[in-house]
């Protein structure tokens, strides 16, 4: 099983349009992806379920996205030259040794030029912590609101190349 984490919570998200489009890339190469956006998080995870008193709503997350996947996408836009804090707290309440040896590939996204290059750099560094393979293959998705249709769909042939052949490559690994 394949997760797909669109890795904020801020609602209504661009992150999460352009992983509903990486979800939809998949499925026309034969995968079957879940999509997780963390605005699902239950609000008390930062002061509970970060430190093991986890929460019926967290787990529920954890048991149909995190547990049984294999491989991870983590969709991550650029907050203040990182990744989203809401995204450390979620890995950060994830049980350590559940995820070791996962796969992961990872999408920058952002409205300026690097795509979230040193985001992906410092979220690699904590994935590997974590036992967490990460693909060399990162693509940042830079201007994404030049890349999005009125509708929210992923409409830049370019980017859908570059996506379309992340995601074969990350599929036969």
């Amino acid at each position: 099983m394949i997760t797909i984490i669109s890795a904020t919570n801020r609602p209504n998200s661009n992150t999460l349009k352009l992983a509903k489009s990486y979800a939809q890339l998949m499925k026309k190469q034969g995968a079957t992806p879940k999509l997780l956006s963390l605005e699902e998080l239950p609000h008390e995870i930062a002061f509970s379920d970060v430190f093991g008193n986890r929460s019926p709503e967290f787990l529920q997350i954890v048991t149909e996205f995190i547990i049984p996947a294999q491989k991870l996408v983590i969709i991550s836009p650029e907050y203040n030259g990182s990744f989203p804090g809401i995204l450390k707290v979620f890995l950060d309440a994830l049980d350590y040794n559940s995820n070791r040896n996962k796969k992961a590939a990872l999408i920058g996204v952002s409205t300026g030029r690097a795509g979230n290059l040193l985001g992906m750099e410092h979220l690699t560094a904590v994935l590997h912590y974590m036992g967490i393979h990460v693909h060399p293959l990162k693509q940042p998705v830079s201007q994404v609101l030049n890349l999005l249709d009125e509708h929210g769909n992923l409409k830049d042939e370019y980017t859908i190349k570059i996506l379309e052949k992340q995601i074969d490559v990350f599929l036969n690994w």
